[in-house]
């Protein structure tokens, strides 16, 4: 019982009852002017060609909101607040489709808003009239033969009247809800642009999270094993001023890339703000960071490395610095080569150190972002011991085929 009472106490059943008025408002012009065009139609006082010239641009004038944007726009305002409908708002400009659904909408919306509005002026007084008259003898009959009928049948027919009239209106209301997605929701071009769009941003952000782990995570190991070798030689102050100026720097470094980063993630990036630009060219002094740490690094440079495409420099940067950094912290103070080359339309970066006893495989994040890297530049990469020696060779293609 209580599911068949609910749509008539709903308090969505009323507010869409409301956006169907909206309807029915809209179209009383256009009831107005088919009245008026009948009665000169059906009349001597205006030739029949001029009638059927208004018609035709008041016809025109007519159907033009439908296919408005703005009118769209509307309707997915009037659709959320009052159908309870999730809709997006208008992104860019609509094309043919969403158009075409959006004028099919506005036309159900005014004939859904004109059936209600109709029903409301006739039904309802008609079933207060017969719920009334039982206990109202002199409520005006209206020309009705109500005194032929019993007063408990017409009591009953007019509260039958009512609630059907209730549930009308839930029902029309239900199915404009379940309609406004499909006609007022984007189409199909726009939910994969939409789509394309959140890839491309959680593509950005992944971006974004590496440069963060590769650069901070640079900076805190090189500041932590520097802080440390100074502290062990404290008795000799000119090692301890170096020290502290690689610790300076560093920071330095992490502090323009953090600051950067969060700009970018708070879509407060100035464009007139230049953003960090390492590329290979920096190497040395990534080389001069981990130098003080205790590695000893052995830097070899073949081919034309200036050449190569900034966005491919950049990301060979970055490779190189994480695989230092991943020598500084699981390998400790060795020995580590690093040999940069330009061979045949490809960037070739090989970093090898010895596997010490206490050290591990860095299989962790770091080789993970430099995967990443390699991956969106469409290159290869292998990573791992062999021969006493983690080796992390890096291939990636500048130009060309």
């Amino acid at each position: 019982m209580n599911r068949v009472l609910a749509p008539l106490v709903r308090g969505s059943t009323y507010r869409r009852g409301v956006h169907l008025l909206l309807g029915g408002v809209i179209v009383l012009p256009y009831a107005l002017l088919t009245v008026v065009f009948v009665s000169m139609l059906t009349g001597d006082d205006v030739p029949p060609p001029a009638t059927w010239a208004l018609i035709l641009i008041s016809a025109v004038i007519a159907v033009t909101p439908a296919f408005l944007g703005g009118t769209r726009a509307v309707e997915i305002v009037a659709a959320r607040g009052l159908l309870g409908v999730d809709l997006p708002d208008p992104a860019g400009r609509a094309d043919r489709e969403t158009t075409l659904r959006g004028a099919l909408w506005f036309g159900l919306h005014l004939a859904f808003g004109g059936l209600v509005g109709l029903a409301l002026v006739t039904a309802l007084p008609m079933a207060l009239v017969f719920a009334l008259q039982w206990s109202v003898d002199s409520l005006p009959r209206g020309g009705l033969p109500l005194d032929r009928w019993n007063p408990a049948a017409l009591t009953a027919a007019g509260l039958v009247l009512l609630v059907l009239l209730g549930y009308a209106v839930a029902g029309l209301g239900a199915l404009a809800a379940q309609l406004a997605p499909t006609l007022l929701g984007p189409s199909q071009a726009q939910r994969i642009a939409a789509l394309e769009a959140r890839a491309g941003q959680l593509v950005e952000r992944n971006r974004l999270a590496r440069e963060l782990h590769d650069s901070v995570g640079h900076a805190l190991t090189v500041t932590t094993l520097q802080a440390a070798a100074a502290q062990r030689a404290s008795d000799d102050p000119e090692f301890v001023k170096r020290a502290l100026v690689a610790i300076e720097e560093t920071g330095r470094a992490a502090m323009e890339d953090l600051d950067h980063v969060l700009g970018l993630l708070r879509a407060a990036e100035r464009a007139d703000r230049p953003a960090p630009q390492r590329t290979l060219a920096d190497v040395d002094r990534v080389v001069a960071d981990v130098a003080g740490a205790g590695l000893t690094v052995t830097v070899t440079r073949d081919g034309p490395i200036a050449t190569v495409p900034a966005a491919v420099s950049r990301e060979g940067y970055r490779i190189v610095q994480e695989a230092l950094t991943n020598a500084v912290r699981h390998a400790g103070p060795v020995p580590v080569t690093v040999h940069i080359a330009v061979v045949e339309r490809s960037l070739r970066i090989d970093v090898s150190n010895p596997v010490t006893r206490e050290g591990h495989d860095p299989t962790g994040r770091g080789l993970a972002g430099m995967r990443e890297r390699v991956d969106v530049l469409g290159g290869r990469m292998t990573a791992g011991p062999a021969d006493g020696l983690f080796t992390v060779a890096v291939r990636l293609p500048t130009g060309g085929s």
